[in-house]
C-alpha cells in the first residue's frame, strides 16, 4: 500500500465521521503534516501520512512537537487501521 492510498482512507473515514480533512499546503512553512483534520464540535488534530514503515523526516519531526506544544494532536499514520484509533481519540477529546 502507499501512501496516497492511505491518505484515500483517512479523507473517507473523516467524512464518513461528519468531518474534513484538508490538504494541507504550506509553501512558507515547510514541514508540516499532509492534512487538517476537521470534526464536528470543533475537534481538531493533524495527520501525517506515511507509506508503510516509514518515518518522518526530522523538519517534519520538529513541526509536530511544535504543534503538539501549542496543544494540538499530531497523528503519523501508516497504516490504515490506525485511522479509527485517531478518530475515536480526536472525537473524545
Amino acid at each position: 500500500m502507499i501512501e496516497k492510498q492511505i491518505e484515500n482512507k483517512l479523507t473517507m473515514a473523516v467524512k464518513k465521521n461528519g468531518g474534513i480533512a484538508l490538504k494541507l499546503v504550506c509553501p512558507s512553512f515547510a514541514g508540516m503534516p499532509d492534512r487538517l483534520i476537521l470534526l464536528p464540535d470543533g475537534h481538531i488534530g493533524f495527520a501525517e501520512l506515511k507509506a508503510p514503515g516509514k518515518k518522518p523526516r526530522p523538519l517534519q519531526l520538529s513541526r509536530h512537537r511544535l504543534l503538539r506544544e501549542l496543544g494540538y494532536r499530531v497523528y503519523v499514520i501508516d497504516d490504515p487501521e490506525q485511522i479509527g484509533g485517531m478518530i475515536d481519540e480526536l472525537q473524545s477529546t
